[in-house]
């Protein structure tokens, strides 16, 4: 099936642009690193990547109440399509607080061969939104501290795991300044060395550290959420070794495609040895998912992603709603409901910010697995329907990916468009299981969808058309056969037909 978007392409679609950064600050800092991944990780529009935060941050999951500020983070650092709302799950658990340094443990994915721990001295990171200075007292401190400090240029150019976290700051923290630092090395006496004393240099400041890592590399769906698992539970643990022990487990399984369980794995032993040393006994989970939870994701080959807060004591949390679980296979008006806002929401979220919700909090009757048909009606015409008939997916999931091929992926029109939107109604129709019949005379006008295969060619119907239509079953198969690229009446012999039922509801029930 055609998931990736034709208008959307992922990483290509998004185009660097021009930040609105005002020039006479830029001529007072220098040593300004220019973004390298805007428009391809995330939005290179201000007013979109301001949406675009807002929208995970109001999506993010609640907060626990602390009774002290948490010292670090883990969080992810693919595209923002991906794993953005992840990143700001965490981000939501401290955003708070009132932090004057953010230091972002980056990962070394640019530079071969370079084992060491590389430090931005000076200046500031540059993003669409503008100038984040660097705390030269800190960064200067750390290159002091230890011969395996340096500043390697190589490494900063066009490193993503730093850069993707500054929007994050500058738009939680706006009076914060960060040190950026990638971790070359996975050695833990270096790690646990340069925590301790990441530690003692952040004493007189209010410091949050971001250990910037995404989390098992393209092993399979299931494969990836059992060794993340494992691989986050070492982490709260506490214990470096632990993490250390648990990562050689994985690797050993020999599980297929997997080729890393952290890829920060340098900077999640910094950040855990740093809040070690800043007497931080606990870590606390918050949330995760993989890139085959994501509208555009592919079930077998997926990264990981976790968020994880590093102390802080949390005392409670806001109770999380229990899914208002309805019986299996029973969707209740509260679910239909939250289908079809998830359908507008994951098209309105792509056209005002070139990103993507994450579905999740869903009953458990919306995560079974269904086909579905959405499709969207303009002023009582047509404007784009696409289905998905397999049962291979959660139907929350598939309800936004459809959602998505409706909205922009239907070859018969044009994609649609933010100033139409409200003048369009959603419908959804969710499919039970396909049944072979023996012949046309099982088909009930009204009650039936119908597909049609016959020489490698094939359509259908949802039930709802034929009587729209006012078709007899005759007529609906011989509009299937032409739909299909198949003779008329060539239904009638060597085909397969198929028959099923839908529950079918849209916006305006609503």
């Amino acid at each position: 099936m055609k998931i990736i978007l034709s208008c959307m392409m992922i990483f290509c679609i998004l185009t660097q642009g021009c930040q609105g950064q005002d020039k006479s600050e830029e001529t007072v800092i220098k040593n300004i690193r220019p973004p390298a991944v805007s428009g391809k990780f995330y939005p290179d529009d201000p007013e979109k990547l301001r949406g675009a935060i807002d929208g995970y941050i109001k999506d993010a999951k609640d907060r626990w109440s602390f009774t002290s500020p948490p010292v670090a983070l883990i969080a992810p650092h693919a595209g923002y399509i991906y794993s953005g709302q992840i990143a700001a799950d965490a981000y939501k658990q401290v955003m708070e607080f009132d932090y004057d340094v953010v230091v972002i443990l980056g990962t070394n994915h640019t530079t071969g061969g370079f084992n060491g721990i590389s430090i931005y001295p000076e200046g500031a990171y540059r993003t669409v939104l503008g100038l984040t200075e660097i705390n030269q007292d800190v960064t200067r401190q750390l290159i002091e501290s230890d011969d395996i400090c340096v500043f390697n240029p190589a490494l900063h150019r066009t490193e993503h795991s730093v850069e993707v976290h500054v929007p994050f700051i500058q738009q939680l923290f706006p009076e914060a300044k960060i040190v950026p630092v990638v971790i070359g090395t996975e050695d833990i006496k270096a790690c646990t060395r340069f925590g301790e004393k990441l530690a003692e240099i952040l004493k007189p400041y209010k410091a949050l550290i971001v250990a910037s890592s995404d989390l098992s590399h393209y092993p399979e769906y299931d494969d990836a959420v059992d060794v993340d698992n494992k691989f986050l539970q070492s982490v709260i643990g506490m214990n470096l070794k632990k993490v250390k022990s648990t990562i050689r487990e994985q690797m050993n399984r020999r599980i297929g495609n997997l080729s890393t369980c952290a890829c920060g794995e340098g900077p999640i032993l910094v950040a855990m040895a740093a809040a070690e040393a800043m007497g931080v006994e606990k870590a606390t989970l918050i949330s995760y998912a993989n890139s085959g939870d994501a509208l555009i994701g592919d079930y077998s080959r997926v990264v990981g992603y976790g968020a994880v807060v590093f102390g802080g004591k949390p005392t409670s949390t806001t109770p999380i709603d229990p899914d208002n679980m309805s019986p299996t296979g029973s969707l209740l008006p509260s679910d239909k409901v939250q289908l079809l806002n998830f359908a507008r929401k994951t098209i309105h979220r792509y056209l005002t910010t070139e990103t993507l919700p994450l579905p999740r909090n869903f009953s458990l009757s919306a995560q079974n697995k269904r086909g579905v048909f959405v499709t969207l009606n303009k002023q009582g015409q047509l404007r784009g329907c696409i289905g998905h008939m397999a049962e291979d997916m959660p139907l929350c999931r598939c309800v936004g990916m459809m959602a998505l091929q409706s909205a922009f992926s239907d070859r018969r029109f044009p994609p649609v468009e933010l100033e139409e939107l409200d003048d369009i109604e959603i419908e959804i129709s969710v499919l039970t299981p396909f049944e072979l019949i023996p012949s046309a005379d099982d088909i009930v006008i009204g009650r039936d969808g119908v597909v049609i295969k016959k020489g490698g060619r094939s359509a259908v119907y949802l039930p709802q058309v034929a009587p729209e239509q006012g078709w007899t079953v005759k007529e609906t198969l011989d509009n299937l056969c032409r739909k299909a690229g198949l003779p008329k009446e060539s239904w009638r012999e060597g085909a397969e037909l198929y028959i099923f039922q839908a529950e079918v509801f849209h916006e305006g029930e609503y």
